[in-house]
């Protein structure tokens, strides 16, 4: 017979009425049975009163079980291990995988981390202090310690009977990395080769002995990239002293790619597109900063633009395309800057050279000034029956766009030499600075034809 599930609305609405009725049994078996990460959907839902419920109902483990699928920076986390009692909180802090448990204290107060850790078995509070200490961008920062690691000199019937006693405390299995009696990291094997390899072969004549690692150094970004490079499920890391410290699993991977992106999203956009506050007065606080610089960089533009009253004065037909011009070489200018920043997050090998970079950008920028300046010099002279003002403003916006094109390629390089974020040169300060250059562009080039469109 086919089992149907029911829909979450339906499933979550009986186990509220199970909850708040006090029909503990059939909350159990219904909300234990169901995937970490629907319950911690269902408990996020809840008001503080029917959470209160909730604890009385499950044990510590039974909620860190679905806790390790909340995002660790979630504001209302303080507020919901303080709801608590200290005692339940600080063992659903012990009892989830410690990435996870240090990514929650991270976001936490300082008295309320050595308070969680005093209440916890001195071992694993060490463990957790120690995950604390690492930068959280880092390797170290986002790796975990709870996995097995194995002698090298044993066999492997007896390696699967040890993997049996440890693997329901590592959060995952698919590699057993072997090390020596120092715990220097020796070599890997899969779990498919323990299962079809003959029981009384030694681990060591087998294992893949070259193994790729990361410092626990390494910036997060750079780990993603070398697990997305090499297509593995986790990857070891190792300390100073190239002793295996723990390892980064692909779930901890798509959380720095996704915060990765968002950043790279927050630059480009010039606001923390993380902040989905409905506040307005606190959205706005967040926006203005950006903003104002920008006004301050915007009024060179306008200052600009009163240096050239005279002209304007003399050809007021020129006043019609200056937001043309500075449009398309902001639009042109975002572009190489969105590439740019792609470009910077490859890897160090696939990284052009500077000047053959600089060399294709002008190139780029050249053609697609060519075709849009030879566009907008038919479309003015068409329209206006002058093909002299048509020129003009070709001109100005072909020099315009490979201007803004080379500008939005090399800034963020700049920036990420000097150690910044390439992301902090944003959409909306390319686009400022474009209208700067294509303004001074636009006029300079019109003062050499003035006289020959205005005849």
């Amino acid at each position: 017979m086919e089992n149907k599930q029911e829909p979450t609305e339906i499933l979550n609405a009986k186990l509220l009425q199970a909850l708040v009725k006090g029909e503990n049994k059939v909350f159990r078996k219904t909300f234990l049975n169901m995937h970490f990460y629907d319950q911690a959907q269902f408990y996020l839902a809840l008001t503080d009163e029917q959470r209160h419920l909730l604890y009385h109902i499950l044990d510590p483990h039974e909620v860190g079980d679905f806790f390790d699928t909340i995002e660790d920076d979630l504001p209302e986390m303080t507020e919901l291990l303080a709801e608590m009692d200290p005692q339940y909180a600080a063992e659903l802090l012990n009892s989830m995988f410690d990435d996870n448990a240090a990514d929650i204290l991270e976001h936490l107060p300082k008295e309320d981390v050595d308070h969680y850790l005093s209440l916890m078995d001195k071992a694993d509070a060490i463990q957790l202090r120690k995950l604390l200490h690492y930068d959280t961008e880092t390797a170290g920062g986002i790796m975990t310690t709870n996995f097995v690691s194995l002698r090298a000199d044993l066999t492997v019937g007896q390696a699967l009977a040890e993997l049996k006693r440890e693997a329901d405390e590592a959060e995952t299995i698919y590699y057993v990395y072997l090390v020596d009696a120092d715990r220097y990291l020796v070599g890997v094997i899969t779990l498919r080769d323990l299962i079809i390899t003959d029981n009384h072969t030694k681990l060591a004549e087998v294992m893949t002995p070259n193994v790729i690692t990361a410092s626990v150094h390494d910036e997060q970004a750079d780990v993603a990239q070398k697990i997305r490079d090499y297509d593995f499920i986790a990857l070891p890391v190792v300390d100073d002293a190239q002793k295996l410290v723990g390892i980064i699993t692909v779930d901890d991977v798509i959380e720095v790619i996704d915060d990765e992106a968002q950043s790279d999203y927050s630059g480009l956009a010039g606001v923390d597109v993380d902040d989905v506050s409905e506040n307005p007065f606190k959205a706005a606080s967040k926006r203005l900063p950006w903003l104002i610089t920008l006004l301050f960089l915007g009024m060179s533009t306008a200052t600009l633009i009163n240096h050239y009253e005279s002209l304007l004065s003399e050809a007021s037909i020129l006043a019609v395309f200056i937001s043309l011009i500075t449009g398309t070489a902001g639009n042109a200018g975002t572009q190489s800057l969105a590439v740019a920043v792609r470009r910077l997050a490859l890897s160090n090998d696939d990284k052009p050279k500077l000047l053959r970079l600089i060399g294709s950008e002008i190139l780029t920028g050249l053609v697609t000034g060519v075709v849009t300046g030879l566009t907008i010099t038919l479309i003015v002279g068409i329209w206006k029956q002058n093909f002299v003002l048509g020129l003009t403003i070709g001109l100005a916006m072909t020099a315009a766009i490979t201007v803004a094109n080379l500008a939005g390629s090399l800034i963020p390089m700049l920036m990420d030499k000097l150690g910044f974020d390439p992301a902090v040169a944003s959409g909306p300060f390319i686009t400022t600075l474009s209208d700067l250059t294509s303004v001074l562009i636009y006029f300079s080039i019109a003062q050499i034809f003035l006289h020959a469109f205005l005849n």
